[in-house]
């Protein structure tokens, strides 16, 4: 996760960190081995949803938490984070594991599997020259359009207002539509919104929060 200025909300480095995921039986750890078996892993066809940037984990351990009946992966590339995520997550999570790897190999991670993709406060990559690099850029939407079951939807909040309007015009070149949109989430009639660390941290400090949730056939 990252600030409004894009940049990352970095944590100390724990040298154990690494340690701490080899360990842990929430990490996937042959994660490109279970393409197209995510359901096996879970023992059950319950829809995959996936987050990728968990930050701290508070957003994909609530919605796990919230949904049993829901098996959610979250996706983080940064092991000084992800470790906090994996000791906040409960062994009584069966609905939810991690994966320890970049966003630019989704679609040799994961199959059509996916029925929901979230993306919470993801880099803004603000200069132009870095625009590829935005995970709401044609080269990560033409990725995701291969890991989806059917319908593709996408979830996305950010407080950052640059990469919510280049968002919404690489949802709209690539032929998404609009079903919920907020302009500013906490001082709307927001229902049922689970809350990262870090958007709690930035709504506090009166930035406002961008949501959308977009979707194709």
């Amino acid at each position: 996760c990252y600030n409004n200025t894009g940049d990352y909300m970095r944590l100390r480095k724990n040298k154990n960190a690494l340690k701490i995921l080899n360990d842990s039986n929430k990490v996937i750890h042959n994660f490109f081995d279970y393409k197209n078996k995510f359901n096996e892993l879970f023992e059950n066809k319950n829809p995959i949803h996936l987050e990728i940037g968990i930050g701290k984990g508070d957003f994909i351990i609530n919605m796990a938490l919230k949904n049993p009946n829901i098996n959610f992966v979250g996706m983080e590339k940064f092991d000084s984070v992800l470790f906090k995520a994996v000791l906040k997550a409960e062994d009584k999570i069966d609905n939810l594991r991690f994966i320890h790897g970049d966003a630019i190999d989704i679609d040799k991670i994961f199959g059509k599997e996916i029925s929901v993709l979230y993306l919470n406060f993801s880099d803004p990559w603000p200069k132009t020259r870095h625009a590829i690099r935005r995970l709401t850029s044609s080269i990560f939407l033409e990725k995701y359009e291969k890991i989806f079951v059917e319908t593709k939807k996408i979830e996305m909040k950010t407080d950052n207002r640059n990469l919510f309007e280049y968002s919404l015009i690489k949802f709209n070149e690539h032929n998404y539509k609009i079903n919920e949109i907020s302009l500013d989430l906490h001082n709307s009639d927001m229902i049922n919104n689970v809350v990262t660390e870090y958007e709690e941290k930035f709504s506090k400090k009166g930035f406002p929060i961008y949501r959308v949730v977009v979707d194709k056939k």
